[in-house]
């Protein structure tokens, strides 16, 4: 045997070894089923899941399917398994779960998944389509104005949130609400600032200039300017110039509710009964003025209560809330006739840097169309499942999602304050 030959066979052997362990990475690559596990695992990180997921996609790729980057980065595991992560990728990426999808993914066929995907996709396409034929008699029974909601989200959520971002708007593609960032804004509180939407569809720009942003520097930078962002963003609204924050505003069926703090906020009006007549034109609705909580920086009604239906309000739990609240309260349950349903809250967390925190404030929830985002905070002494028991009781025909939104609720407010909803009357 030549050395020629000896070299020229060495020479070829090295040069299939690459190949040879290309091979063997094909055949040990992971089964989808296989990755499926991983990506319900609790126990690994959210950039751990969206690698999980590219590897998937790049298996996917041969079937003719893909999983849209834009679920890949927004994806977030929460709590769920692996059969709700499995119908939720399908969902959201327009796949029908069949015994063949099944088994590639879960390792069996699962018709308990297909009755559930095809339950969800008639809900929305039910959400998404006309009116039904009684809807002339709902409008009369709940009188609460028609049209496409909106979710807008100021720009700087996203930028100095991203957890607590991605994973409300994860929420929001589930279950297909439209939801768009401003432009322009100073601070992540679009609620306040943003113009009131009357039930007539007219926007009222209010004056946003809170006492409470007055003498430090830094809050008063972060003031957005209401008539540059209502311009960037396309935005037509009425100017009004009564000082009032939109987080102070609750509205439905022809009335509003609105805390006394709107008194201190505006002592050019030296006659109460005028403010408030003055804002019952401006919002063309009955106000109803409930007490501020003494020690609330804000003093905004959103923070106490909301309204269920023009004869119905929920609330913190009156037995554990301040005594000169609950007798203010009640005088005015007495007074508009209200019916008060009393939801869970605490006080207990602490937080020596963020003193003026949210924590523990469920009512400072999301409501859009049928959907309700609930805040829970997973910290020691929390009343979690208590407030989701009582949100399904009170909204049984609504959908419940939950967020833990506590890096947002330690800067002092939770997710009514960091929406904005927009209707687009129809």
């Amino acid at each position: 045997m030549s050395t020629e030959f000896i070299i020229g066979t060495i020479i070829g052997v090295i040069g299939i070894i690459p190949i040879i362990i290309q091979v063997v990475k094909w055949v040990k690559k992971p089964k989808l089923s296989e990755l499926m596990i991983r990506l319900a695992d609790t126990g690994l990180s959210t950039k751990a899941h969206k690698n999980i997921l590219k590897k998937m996609n790049i298996i996917l790729l041969r079937s003719g399917k893909h999983i849209s980057s834009e679920y890949i980065n927004s994806f977030v595991l929460s709590k769920r398994g692996k059969e709700a992560v499995f119908t939720d990728l399908c969902l959201q990426n327009d796949w029908e779960p069949t015994k063949e999808l099944c088994e590639m993914f879960m390792n069996s066929d699962y018709p308990s998944i297909r009755k559930k995907y095809w339950n969800m996709k008639k809900e929305y396409q039910k959400r998404e389509g006309s009116a039904p034929k009684n809807a002339e008699k709902v409008e009369a029974v709940h009188s609460q104005p028609k049209g496409k909601e909106v979710v807008y989200l100021s720009g700087l959520l996203e930028e100095h949130f991203p957890k607590c971002f991605n994973q409300l708007t994860y929420i929001l593609k589930k279950h297909r609400v439209e939801y768009r960032l401003l432009k322009g804004t100073k601070d992540i509180w679009c609620k306040d600032y943003m113009p009131i939407q009357t039930e007539s569809g007219k926007l009222i720009q209010i004056r946003y200039e809170p006492s409470y942003l007055k003498g430090n520097k830094e809050w008063e930078d972060s003031r957005s300017d209401v008539r540059e962002v209502c311009q960037l963003n396309g935005f037509e609204p009425v100017f009004s110039n009564i000082n009032l924050d939109g987080g102070n505003v609750l509205l439905c069926s022809g009335r509003a509710i609105i805390s006394n703090r709107i008194f201190t906020e505006n002592p050019e009006y030296t006659d109460k009964e005028q403010l408030v007549k003055d804002l019952s034109e401006l919002l063309e609705a009955e106000v109803i003025i409930i007490p501020a909580q003494n020690g609330d920086m804000t003093g905004h009604a959103d923070g106490m209560v909301r309204f269920i239906d023009h004869n119905t309000i929920l609330g913190n739990k009156r037995s554990d809330e301040y005594k000169y609240w609950t007798n203010g309260i009640e005088r005015v349950l007495k007074d508009y006739s209200l019916k008060y349903i009393d939801v869970p809250f605490f006080y207990s967390y602490k937080d020596s840097k963020h003193p003026n925190h949210a924590i523990g404030v469920y009512v400072n929830y999301l409501e859009v169309g049928n959907l309700i985002v609930l805040p829970v905070f997973e910290i020691e002494g929390n009343k979690d499942a208590e407030a989701i028991a009582a949100f399904k009781q009170i909204f049984p025909d609504k959908i419940i999602e939950t967020i833990n939104f506590n890096d947002v609720a330690l800067e002092g407010g939770v997710l009514n304050c960091t929406t904005w909803v927009h209707r687009i009357n129809s």
